[in-house]
């Protein structure tokens, strides 16, 4: 695993790659989530105000400043998602993790959030959990997945 300054270091010295540098960051975090100090470290790299970076940072939903779990599930709320089955769907992953949405579950393993859209509405319902996307979902594809998730510790 690269160091922060390493990580920083592979970019160049440019406000225009905030957004990569902090995903980089959030990335190398095991709890997926930007710390005070990544956000002061990208800040002196790029030689940005802090205030300049927090601001990036909360305006989009991609990033979060509080930890989240090692999977980071993100249901898609969308119309075509939504009319096909997403709340059903919802209600089922709060039920099966004992959580609810923008929280983590006790072990750290899953944080349930939603998003607007993922792009794919072709195999509506859909999610993602991190950088996988999973269409045409069903409870039991739902079990299945978050099973597999388990069984990556």
């Amino acid at each position: 695993m690269k160091t922060k300054e390493e990580i920083l270091k592979s970019f160049p010295k440019n406000p225009d790659y905030i957004i990569e540098i902090l995903h980089a960051l959030q990335d190398s975090n095991p709890y997926n989530y930007l710390t005070p100090e990544d956000i002061k470290l990208c800040a002196e790299y790029l030689d940005l105000p802090v205030s300049y970076v927090e601001g990036v940072a909360s305006f989009y939903s991609m990033f979060s400043l509080k930890p989240r779990g090692r999977y980071v599930i993100r249901l898609c709320d969308s119309p075509p998602c939504h009319l096909v089955g997403s709340e059903s769907l919802l209600e089922y992953l709060e039920r099966k993790l004992k959580i609810k949405v923008g929280e983590t579950t006790p072990d750290r393993l899953f944080t349930l959030e939603l998003t607007s859209c993922i792009g794919v509405c072709a195999v509506a319902p859909a999610m993602m959990i991190n950088d996988d996307v999973y269409g045409n979902l069903t409870f039991e594809k739902i079990d299945k997945i978050l099973e597999e998730k388990r069984g990556n510790l």
